[in-house]
């Protein structure tokens, strides 16, 4: 039945078309994207160890390649609005293919720029590169699986992808350190080729067309509901508490009187309660209401504040476990929130700000780390999180005195 009752020349909406009447997807398909979207944050997970060591023989200092770090994560944030944009008009698997081409051409450039010793300079400009569609990448591949799977079985995909997105990301940095300690070089061509999962996995779907430009479509926009922007401070705030985590795990090693070997319990405490949130996500298959939200957000920050206390390793542990646990549970929120709030024309450029975002609050949290130490740096991302519970608590009581006025009026 697909196809039937389209004439040609009629434009389908890109990603607002129920899957069920455009696309025949196989289970195959999604667990192409899930692979796909797992395998696409590689880069970003390894970089921090992989650039180090290309910056150490270069600068004489591995702090130069938190340097490479941040600049892909600013291009990222300056990029994926008009960059996002500039797709619209594209079929979104070509789209992200061809991004994912690019991001991967500027990484193999920093790997052969480091294996001839270049100036650190030119690996600054490829880095850049690579994080200006990093961004827009995302949000295109977030919009594709739309047309994979119906809507009520978003929440489970997207745990799932939750799940595999968790295991890269605990697993890249330790497959970076392997691979460097063979060679610097090594490691940044094993990333790059693990990076190109999107452009290879992605299944190719017709449908996912371009939308047209008409004027109602540039008017939409001016207009976003208050609660995308809820959401994306709480996608800020997350980011903030995991970095407070993952950032700061040296800063927790030495704090209790370990070598800075053993940051990797704080980061795997946090990835393992990560995953069985994305299992549970799965399992379950269900959207949140208001008020679970509210009460993963308070969760979280009661996790977080554990930590801040460092009372004793078990319980810094313990809270990270903890702030794990419901962060795919958060984020599989917030995108299917933002999923049934943006306009049609706007999803991919959402999804590019949901990732955005979250890179936000690392950053923040980083900086504040590298300039005032471990202890303000958590109560930044507290503060964060806590100013996020406050909103989404205001929000849902908003919502909820709305629909009773509105149930009265019925009656």
């Amino acid at each position: 039945m697909s196809g039937s009752g389209e004439r040609p020349g009629e434009q389908a909406d890109a990603v607002a078309t129920p899957p069920s009447t455009r696309v025949a997807a196989s289970r195959w398909n999604v667990l192409r994207w899930q692979i796909g979207y797992g395998s696409f944050g590689v880069p970003q997970a390894a970089a921090p160890i992989a650039f180090a060591l290309i910056a150490l023989p270069l600068t004489g200092s591995a702090g130069a390649g938190a340097g490479l770090v941040f600049a892909m994560t600013a291009a990222q944030v300056i990029g994926s609005v008009p960059v996002s944009r500039l797709g619209n008009r594209f079929n979104a698997v070509h789209y992200l293919r061809a991004l994912i081409a690019v991001r991967t051409l500027a990484l193999a450039l920093v790997t052969v720029l480091a294996a001839v010793g270049a100036p650190f300079a030119t690996l600054m400009v490829a880095v850049i590169a690579a994080g200006l569609v990093n961004g827009a990448a995302y949000g295109f591949q977030r919009t594709l699986l739309n047309h994979l799977v119906e809507p009520h079985k978003l929440p489970r995909a997207l745990g799932v992808a939750a799940t595999l997105n968790e295991v890269s990301f605990a697993l890249s940095p330790v497959l970076a350190s392997v691979f460097g300690a063979f060679s610097p070089v090594w490691a940044m061509v094993a990333i790059t080729v693990l990076g190109i999962g999107p452009l290879v996995l992605t299944p190719s779907i017709p449908e996912a067309r371009g939308t047209r430009t008409t004027r109602t479509a540039r008017r939409s926009r001016a207009r976003l509901p208050w609660a995308v922007y809820l959401w994306l401070i709480c996608s800020v705030a997350t980011g903030a508490s995991v970095a407070a985590i993952e950032v700061g795990a040296v800063a927790f090693a030495l704090s209790f009187g370990l070598a800075p070997g053993w940051a990797f319990v704080f980061a795997l405490a946090l990835c393992i309660g990560s995953v069985m949130g994305g299992v549970w996500v799965s399992v379950r298959n269900r959207t949140p209401g208001l008020w679970k939200v509210v009460g993963f957000l308070v969760a979280s920050s009661l996790g977080l504040g554990a930590a801040l206390f460092e009372a004793h390793l078990s319980v810094t542990l313990a809270g990270a476990f903890v702030l794990g646990i419901f962060l795919p549970m958060l984020g599989t929120f917030y995108s299917l929130a933002l999923d049934g709030l943006a306009p049609a024309d706007r999803r991919a450029e959402l999804f590019a700000h949901l990732r955005t975002a979250n890179a936000l609050g690392v950053m923040g949290v980083s900086g504040v780390l590298a300039l005032f130490g471990l202890q303000l740096a958590i109560v930044s991302g507290l503060g964060m999180l806590v100013l996020a519970t406050i909103l989404a608590t205001l929000y849902a009581t908003t919502r909820g005195r709305a629909y009773t006025v509105q149930s009265r009026r019925r009656l």
